[in-house]
């Protein structure tokens, strides 16, 4: 496979596992980048009514192509997070309703959610999942083992956060339908990742993060949303979209795009981002990473004395792969890990446990996850940061 670590600005001196995070922008998407927001300084007016607008649907529409939906189905937001507070504000929850997820669900949403639960009487119904996972069906029975004649939405990652593991959406899906329940799918870590066809998956709704995997400017995301269920879910901010003088064909477009003043530049690089990936055959450069995550895990988890969080196939884990770690001070290995020995990698407080994950992408090599290894062994003999 070609070298494309050229083509990231990440430092070279920095032993970089952490691509799950914030992801890392490719240089001709990021020029591209500085091309558009020149574009704005230098004639804002026409950029941000004429220009932009052109240029924003351009983008949605590859997005949709990307993506496997029609472009007025899908709307740009800064993050994720952003798209669960529209959809959890707007969902008119009552007393005694029920939103029923997972006990492995990114921090920020759970705080959404229990917001506006705690405000309107409802319930975030954090079911317990065991691991580790031993297959797809017993996943999609503890979390309906939560269900109950309350229950109103269900909301799970695709991916989740802490400890990196792909959930069976397709399959929670499928049978939410069987009892009319509403899905919404957290793919922050889904697009260029692993498959995020809206149609196969069949979720009402999706937001997924371009910024991580797809390797765009950070800022960039999506919230798809059925076109049956648009009319539910109001902007976060009133603007020059409600009532608009000169309507589109969407409602749900200009309620969520037309918002005032922002540098939107970041949303239309999509395009580049989806073009980038084109050229350099990036299902292969995905399935290379795949493979190197699974095959460091037995080596990675022993360090720590467990085991993987479920089997090491596909249908569980992507480019990233999380262990559990016994240490009472995880922010403090977190630092001496990337001050001492330059690894950038992050170790995650989750309730009562703690993970350490690391997520690879096309600059990443073995000796990357060897400089890791090497590491955390030094500091067990040196330290007591990380308990037997």
């Amino acid at each position: 496979m070609q070298d494309l670590s050229s083509y990231f600005l990440i430092q070279k001196d920095i032993t970089y596992l952490n691509f799950g995070a914030f992801g890392a922008c490719v240089r001709p998407v990021f020029e591209r980048y500085q091309q558009y927001q020149f574009e704005l300084e230098t004639e804002p007016a026409q950029f941000m009514t004429v220009n932009g607008p052109k240029y924003l649907e351009a983008s949605r529409k590859a997005l949709g192509g990307y993506i496997n939906c029609h472009h007025d189905d899908v709307v740009y937001v800064m993050n994720p997070s952003y798209a669960v507070n529209i959809v959890a504000k707007s969902l008119q929850l009552k007393p005694g309703d029920e939103i029923l997820t997972t006990n492995i669900e990114y921090g920020a949403c759970d705080k959404t959610w229990s917001y506006y639960c705690n405000k309107t009487g409802a319930t975030y119904k954090r079911q317990p999942i065991n691991l580790p996972l031993q297959n797809k069906d017993e996943f999609v029975a503890q979390l309906f083992s939560g269900l109950t004649d309350k229950t109103k939405l269900i909301f799970i990652s695709h991916l989740t956060s802490s400890t990196g593991l792909r959930l069976p959406v397709e399959e929670v899906v499928a049978k939410a339908k069987e009892h009319k329940l509403l899905t919404f799918i957290d793919g922050a870590h889904g697009p260029a990742h692993v498959e995020a066809d809206m149609q196969k998956i069949g979720a009402d709704i999706y937001t997924g993060a371009c910024h991580k995997w797809m390797m765009t400017p950070k800022g960039s995301s999506f919230f798809y949303c059925r076109k049956e269920l648009q009319h539910l879910f109001d902007p976060l901010i009133i603007s020059w979209g409600f009532n608009a003088l000169f309507p589109s064909p969407s409602r749900f477009i200009d309620y969520h795009q037309l918002q005032g003043t922002r540098d939107f530049s970041a949303f239309l690089t999509i395009p580049d981002a989806i073009t980038f990936m084109q050229e350099h055959n990036w299902p292969a450069v995905s399935t290379t990473y795949k493979k190197m995550a699974k095959d460091n895990a037995e080596i990675f988890c022993n360090l720590f004395g467990t085991k993987p969080l479920a089997p090491l196939t596909d249908d569980f884990f992507g480019q990233m792969l999380s262990a559990e770690i016994k240490t009472g001070q995880p922010e403090k290995l977190q630092r001496l890990l990337f001050e001492e020995y330059k690894v950038e990698i992050p170790v995650m407080r989750h309730g009562d446990k703690v993970f350490i994950r690391y997520s690879l992408n096309a600059f990443n090599t073995q000796k990357d996850l060897d400089t890791l290894f090497d590491a955390i062994k030094d500091i067990q003999k040196k330290t007591s940061l990380i308990e037997n």
